[in-house]
């Protein structure tokens, strides 16, 4: 009886190794992250993959929404048969209390100051809701439901009515993507309200709050005080509330002092937002001084 041969066959053989493979791809996906990331050439596949996948999201957010539906108003149901008693006896004494008084009252005024805010950029400025966070741990950013077919832009300003939220960073046709001012990568150039002194507040990453940093340990820094933009950057009006300062920590033997804050608008729970233009953040062009030279010259020509 002839021995099975243990080799296998030659028709098996073909093509490289897997070891070759692995390589080559390994190579090729650096190759392809270095061009994305240096040159940005996969822009425009991104632009084109949110476009094909927006109408997936939206119907994939669409049964968790109707299951969520059903489910609240069968609960609301069942538990307002539990205590439509209890209710009719305590509607008159605490009708306040019973139909949310206190909360109603609490909304309200975050919506008037809200509009309050928008009526100052009334021209320029975009209301936005948010859709839902994003899934990476380690940023700070949420999505909302305008982009570039409503006008807004990368780079634009964002606010509720408390003060700064953050900035679009990224446009899409029908969302756009705000990173937060608590993000590791965000800067806002910075003013104390009490005493003018400039500087720049970092974000410092998820459960971590912003701090200014390269700040002289002699600088005219108080726990308590309020920050507000300098417009310096052109990305943010000045004056718009950003942050206080909770902690003021001065080492003699560091050069700078660590100046922890606290952001004032609601980073993780405002729902609406407003989208600034940029052209609102920008003071006007002064008159270049060969302009102003021949507008005078212009004027003496005239009155002789």
């Amino acid at each position: 009886m002839r021995p099975i041969p243990v080799d296998t066959p030659a028709f098996f053989n073909r093509g490289p190794s897997p070891l070759a493979r692995l390589a080559f791809f390994g190579v090729l996906s650096l190759a392809l992250l270095f061009a994305d990331t240096r040159y940005r050439y996969l822009e425009n596949v991104r632009q084109v993959v949110a476009i094909a996948l927006y109408p997936v999201q939206r119907a994939l957010q669409m049964p968790g929404a109707a299951f969520a539906y059903v489910a609240d108003y069968f609960g609301a149901k069942r538990e307002l048969a539990d205590e439509n008693a209890v209710l009719k006896q305590e509607l008159v004494a605490r009708a306040p209390a019973i139909q949310g008084y206190p909360r109603v009252q609490e909304e309200n005024a975050r919506l008037k100051a809200l509009l309050d805010v928008r009526a100052q950029y009334a021209a320029t400025a975009t209301a936005v809701q948010v859709l839902y966070t994003s899934r990476d741990p380690f940023t700070q950013k949420v999505f909302v439901d305008k982009g570039s077919s409503a006008g807004i832009v990368a780079g634009a300003g964002v606010v509720d009515e408390y003060g700064v939220v953050g900035q679009v960073t990224r446009v899409f046709p029908y969302m756009a993507e705000v990173t937060l001012i608590t993000d590791r990568d965000q800067a806002v150039p910075v003013q104390v309200e009490r005493s003018g002194a400039r500087s720049v507040l970092f974000g410092n990453g998820t459960g971590r709050s912003p701090e200014l940093r390269f700040t002289s340990p002699s600088a005219d820094l108080r726990i308590g005080d309020r920050l507000v933009t300098s417009g310096l950057d052109g990305t943010y009006p000045p004056g718009l509330a950003v942050a206080q300062i909770t902690d003021v920590v001065k080492d003699a033997g560091q050069m700078f002092a660590r100046i922890v804050c606290k952001p004032l608008a609601g980073i993780d729970h405002s729902e609406f937002l407003l989208v600034l233009s940029q052209s609102t953040a920008m003071p006007p062009r002064p008159e270049e001084p060969g302009e102003a030279d021949t507008a005078k010259k212009g004027g003496r020509k005239g009155r002789r």
